[in-house]
């Protein structure tokens, strides 16, 4: 139902969990775990598997938050719960309140749940490559910051994600990775034709490096590679299938 960070897992005081689809009650594409609310499932059965989620890590249903991901770095920083429709439009989420789930929601992109166990503030953060090149991870650490976290002792864990021999993108993409940095040309290697194959795992390990956190971890899992696991867009989109399920990859502050 649920894979876990280690190095999240052993911090005192905090749950997490990176989703997967086992342990729900949707069928047929969304077999079975699915959390989200922009896809075409039965909102009653959306509704029980976050309630299922929201358990497993320790809050009220009402307090699993999720946002409307545009693929930005924006942030916000959590106080009270908010409901489905009044979610807002962003790509994480950081709180210092006990009994909240921050979460981010993918289906490929990047998860990165991070936690300050000395501040009591933990975040999450939702990593395409627009929001990854854009510094949402960056954006994150510092929202963190503001609430009394200090990098140095932020634990980082990145989740299941589409992974390099899978995440074939084109050119363009790879020209704005190297004109932020002319190094970045290390997370890609050739795909077919003029195609390149993009280390977003990579990239997102080396943005929090740099920002000097206190540790990190990587999962190592593909979403795309993994049916059994995982829901995938670009596997869907392959399939030229009409929709596709939503993992939920949350944190929490818990008594």
């Amino acid at each position: 139902m649920m894979l876990h960070a280690r190095s999240l897992e052993a911090l005192p005081g905090i749950r997490h969990a990176f989703f997967t689809r086992e342990g729900g009650v949707s069928d047929g594409l969304y077999a079975s775990l699915n959390a989200g609310f922009g896809s075409g499932d039965d909102q009653d059965r959306v509704a029980e598997n976050r309630a299922r989620m929201a358990a497993a890590v320790g809050v009220a249903p009402e307090n699993l938050l999720s946002a409307i991901q545009i693929h930005s770095a924006d942030v916000i920083v959590a106080e009270r719960p908010w409901t489905a429709a009044g979610r807002p439009k962003l790509d994480a989420i950081v709180t210092r309140t006990p009994g909240l789930a921050v979460c981010a929601s993918t289906a490929d992109c990047g998860p990165v749940l991070f936690a300050d166990p000395q501040a009591g503030v933990v975040g999450a953060a939702h990593a395409g490559w627009r929001g990854a090149l854009g510094g949402v991870t960056d954006a994150t650490i510092a929202a963190m910051e503001t609430l009394g976290a200090s990098r140095k002792t932020i634990v980082a864990a990145i989740g299941p994600m589409i992974r390099q021999p899978n995440y074939e993108i084109g050119p363009e993409v790879k020209a704005l990775f190297v004109a932020q940095d002319p190094g970045h040309a290390r997370f890609f290697a050739p795909g077919r034709d003029d195609r390149e194959m993009l280390d977003l795992a990579g990239y997102i390990a080396a943005r929090l490096e740099a920002a000097g956190l206190g540790a990190i971890e990587d999962l190592g899992r593909c979403t795309y590679a993994d049916e059994d696991l995982f829901y995938s867009y670009r596997r869907a989109t392959h399939r030229r299938e009409p929709d596709y399920g939503r993992h939920v990859n949350a944190i929490a502050l818990v008594p």
